[in-house]
């Protein structure tokens, strides 16, 4: 799998619950159309082990795709700059980055 990785943090106006209602809700649902997605997984942050590092971030996105082929065509369609468009000028932070998953520890 190649994976796209997406922490973020929520607008300073908005609730951390408002920000999760919304990611996982109405924006999953603009996203849910992206060509090639395989998997995707969403950690909401409800604690922290380091408060003083790891403080603001609000949630965790995992998308999935076979290739890096994949993912690349899936950024560049319609449906990516649908996504895109829908978070508009929101104020929160993000940290994006992609590369290949490996997995070190199957589910048991």
């Amino acid at each position: 799998m190649y994976n796209l990785i997406l922490m973020a943090s929520k607008p300073h106006e908005w609730t951390h619950d408002q920000f999760i209602e919304w990611w996982r809700g109405e924006h999953a649902e603009v996203t849910y159309g992206l060509p090639g997605l395989r998997r995707w997984h969403h950690t909401e942050v409800l604690e922290r082990m380091d408060e003083k590092r790891s403080a603001g971030w609000d949630g965790v996105s995992i998308l999935s795709f076979d290739s890096k082929e994949a993912l690349d065509a899936a950024l560049a369609s319609d449906e990516w700059k649908k996504a895109i468009e829908h978070v508009g000028d929101m104020k929160g932070s993000r940290i994006a980055v992609m590369g290949e998953e490996r997995v070190m520890v199957a589910e048991k």
